[in-house]
């Protein structure tokens, strides 16, 4: 029997801090007997009628078994856990009908979409119990991988993690790529995240220290709901729409053979070219879709690879777990190619026109530190004493999860911009972990990192950046087409825990 005991291997990086209920991560998916055909969601591509594309969604209470014979209380969007696959266009009107049927309160957020903030789906457009928001806006973006997931103040982290969220696919006309584009079959969706099962099967939520540290990071990997999935090849290349969709793990991910792979997407839509890689990095909120070939009869695992301990060693459980974080190999998707593959094209060398965004367009800039704190002092506080715990965050102690300072404030405008104008922002993490910084209203690009230009896989059109411990990235955007007074759209990191516990500000485009 398949037990969440054996569901992530250990390297022997374990944590044992006395009275903090650290524990090693387990395995689940090393055993071939026991895998699963990976479940892909229902592709939802909605209802035109008179120019809109009209698209019903239920937020609802189930159950779902992930593991054998244990059955787990979840949540789902027109169904037990996660959403259907939502097929937008570009330049389409898209109008939806969400109904909350959770019986507490929730939001749906539309996440990487340019769009008015009334339609945004962030904490302002909460929905109540047993009512109905209906949201509509135009289809601005590119086309790409997108998702959706609830947004609700304080909660947004609980809910996803017990189901509501959803991947958004949109296609656009004009881009005519030649990329394999059966959904299901040689596109497939790939939503990965991780949770923390009881041995009744109930989903584990928040119970241990570190949780509260560095957000709920579970010990059983998912894809699309399936434990230990995998997937049958039946064509020689195979795309990928890679969805981070935890609430805090970042993964590093690579093939079991190291074989190369070509990314040709992030966050907001095709890179120009395809880029060769053998390791992927994907935060939290993060996409990217890659394109894998396969032999006949070959058989290959994607992994998350491990990286070495990279922070100071010195006594005490912050050290301890910071030093444990992202340092397991695990599986995660495994590939059996059939006896027979159909050729279904060839990679393209080149995908698209990126316009970069001069940064002498800017006509302001703006600062955001990024702090956290979990003991008697201030995050933002050095502190007395010398040594490795002072410095980013005065022995990594103290106060809330902030963003210069401030915890999210509902009735607080922590920015306001002018409309049509473009800024720079510059990201500063004092904080001893990498934060994913996610901008609500549309793509940014990012600049540089610590004053080097980005990876060239991350010079496209993105909405979540890395910002790691002492890193200084900057990040410039476009504020355009829609203002509002009023009605404030978010920033934040997107560890769901840390969104939730205050690292999120506000902003006005007037």
């Amino acid at each position: 029997m398949l037990t969440r005991r054996r569901a992530i291997k250990s390297l022997g990086i374990g944590l044992s801090a006395a009275g903090f209920g650290l524990s090693p991560l387990l395995r689940a998916q090393d055993n071939a007997s026991t895998r699963q055909q990976l479940s892909i969601p229902v592709l939802d591509s909605g209802t035109f009628s008179a120019g809109v594309n009209n698209f019903d969604l239920s937020l609802q209470r189930g159950s779902h078994s992930f593991l054998p014979g244990l059955s787990t209380e979840t949540l789902g969007i027109n169904g037990n856990y996660l959403g259907p696959t939502l097929r937008f266009k570009r330049n389409q009107k898209v109008a939806l009908q969400v109904s909350n049927k959770i019986g507490e309160p929730s939001t749906l957020h539309w996440h990487g979409f340019h769009l008015p903030p009334t339609e945004d789906g962030g904490p302002h457009q909460e929905i109540a119990a047993n009512q109905v928001w209906n949201p509509s806006f135009d289809v601005v973006q590119f086309a790409g991988t997108y998702w959706y997931h609830s947004h609700v103040m304080h909660s947004a982290g609980a809910q996803v993690y017990k189901g509501l969220a959803g991947m958004i696919i949109l296609e656009d006309d004009e881009q005519d790529v030649a990329l394999p584009s059966n959904y299901g079959v040689d596109d497939i969706p790939v939503i990965v995240q991780d949770r923390r099962f009881g041995d009744d099967g109930s989903l584990l939520y928040m119970n241990r220290y570190e949780d509260q540290v560095m957000g709920m990071l579970g010990d059983t990997i998912l894809v699309n709901g399936t434990v230990n999935p995998v997937v049958t090849v039946g064509t020689k290349l195979l795309r990928l729409r890679l969805l981070n969709g935890s609430n805090a793990r970042t993964y590093n991910l690579g093939f079991s053979d190291n074989r190369e792979f070509y990314q040709v997407a992030s966050d907001g839509g095709f890179l120009e070219s395809p880029i060769p890689l053998t390791r992927l990095s994907l935060a939290v909120a993060e996409r990217a879709e890659i394109l894998v070939q396969f032999d006949p009869g070959e058989e290959a695992t994607l992994l998350n690879v491990a990286l070495p301990p990279a922070f100071p060693d010195f006594p005490g459980a912050m050290s301890e777990m910071m030093r444990a974080l992202n340092t397991q190999t695990f599986d995660i998707l495994h590939f059996r190619a059939e006896a027979s593959l159909q050729n279904n094209g060839e990679r393209p060398s080149q995908l698209a026109d990126i316009y970069r965004l001069p940064e002498t367009a800017a006509t302001n800039t703006r600062t955001f530190r990024l702090g956290m704190g979990n003991g008697m002092r201030s995050g933002d506080d050095a502190g007395p004493g010398r040594g490795a715990r002072n410095g980013r965050g005065g022995g990594f102690g103290g106060g809330q999860f902030s963003i210069n300072g401030r915890i999210m404030a509902e009735n607080y405008i922590n920015e306001t911009i002018q409309y049509n104008t473009t800024e720079i922002w510059e990201l500063t993490n004092t904080s001893p972990m990498m934060h994913p910084f996610h901008v609500h209203n549309g793509q940014f690009q990012i600049l540089d990192r610590d004053g080097s230009p980005p990876p060239i896989n991350e010079m496209g059109w993105k909405d979540t950046v890395q910002v790691g411990a002492d890193e200084l990235v900057r990040i410039i955007m476009r504020f355009t087409d829609f203002r509002d007074e009023e009605n404030p759209y978010m920033y934040h990191c997107h560890i769901l825990e840390h969104e939730d516990r205050g690292m999120m500000g506000q902003f006005l485009i007037v």
